[in-house]
């Protein structure tokens, strides 16, 4: 389904290229005002069109809330947000009825719906889709902070380009916002530059390049969460892996523990005034799926975008035989630096969701 969540709940609607996408954000609490500016200035940070690293499509994603807000304020009433769909090229995509797109949904979802799904701009799984979630998230992004829970990300890998992780004890609110207000948030600035040129050298090739978004989230409470199924990574990752093109989550040090002996790997706990905390952080501020009241931090892996302009090899469905694609249309050579804030958003609806 397209629905999320149980103390709250959002559902995601619309197509790429159909008249409209949006959301349903129920749940959320009368009387809280939404800074519509800052929502505006995060939403820009998704939409396309806005520099040369991303997709030349044009979309203002400025939503048109039809419910739930009256002067600024929730009312308690379901949220409903559109986003109008303007500018797409829906003739670029024709021949994808027949010719399944390499790293695309297009076969697989061919077959669960008999031929019947819109493969327009990859139709319910384009990337586009994340608009709405952004605005849900957007919202959500608000309301913890007034309860001081501060989420924040950067761009920590793109292609073979690596930059610096954050210190999972020291993260602070005063970084998460810093990065927030960057246009290429990373924590060097020398290897963001770098990163750039990863993506201006792949799109110059007609191909593309994929990377990792690394969260972290400062503020959020001890005891948060449940064992087994409903465990904190597990909601987050539910979330997380809804965003097209991730294909892989991790929890503070990660796959590294594999390398690690228990000695290596726990995390003391100390006194820090009256407070419990853990020297290290290995852990990623979540035990037995509960947090512990460290910094939450995370990281997802986004695959190159699969749309390229370098012919590929894929086959008639109608035929049944073996043909060469050549892919029009315009796209990101890399979905990175986009997804930063839809992770954000993921993360806050997981977050607000769980709490109590």
């Amino acid at each position: 389904m397209n629905s999320f969540g149980s103390k709250i709940r959002v559902t995601i609607f619309g197509e790429s290229h159909g008249p409209a996408i949006g959301c349903v954000l129920e749940g959320l609490p009368a009387g809280e005002s939404i800074d519509f500016e800052a929502l505006k200035a995060f939403l820009e940070r998704r939409a396309p069109g806005r520099n040369a690293l991303g997709t030349s499509r044009k979309e203002s994603d400025a939503p048109e809330f039809l419910s739930g807000v009256l002067d600024g304020v929730l009312t308690g009433a379901p949220v409903c947000a559109v986003i109008r769909n303007a500018d797409h090229h829906s003739g670029d995509y024709a021949q994808l009825k027949d010719l399944p797109r390499p790293g695309h949904a297009d076969y697989p979802s061919a077959v669960k719906f008999h031929g019947f799904n819109d493969v327009r701009g990859g139709g319910i799984f384009s990337g586009r889709l994340t608009a709405p979630l952004c605005v849900a998230g957007g919202i959500l992004l608000q309301l913890l902070e007034r309860r001081g829970i501060v989420i924040g990300a950067q761009i920590q890998r793109i292609h073979k380009s690596v930059g610096a992780a954050f210190d999972p004890v020291a993260v602070s609110a005063g970084l998460l916002r810093r990065l927030n207000g960057m246009e290429f948030p990373t924590l060097e600035e020398s290897r963001g530059a770098a990163m750039r040129e990863e993506i201006l050298s792949a799109s110059a090739q007609g191909d593309s390049v994929g990377g990792v978004v690394e969260c972290a989230v400062t503020g959020f409470p001890a005891g948060v969460g449940d064992p087994m199924f409903d465990g904190l990574e597990n909601r987050l990752a539910q979330v997380l892996f809804a965003i097209p093109a991730v294909k892989g989550v991790e929890f503070g040090a990660g796959f590294q523990v594999a390398e690690l002996y228990g000695s290596e790997n726990n995390d003391s706990f100390v006194m820090e005034g009256d407070t419990i905390r853990t020297a290290t952080n290995r852990c990623g501020g979540i035990l037995g799926g509960i947090s512990t009241g460290m910094p939450l931090v995370f990281r997802a892996a986004f695959k190159p975008t699969p749309s390229i302009g370098k012919p590929q090899q894929t086959v008639s469905l109608s035929r049944r035989e073996g043909v060469e694609l050549v892919i029009r249309g315009r796209h990101d050579p890399c979905v990175v630096l986009r997804a930063v804030p839809v992770v954000m958003a993921a993360t806050a609806l997981a977050l607000y969701d769980a709490l109590p």
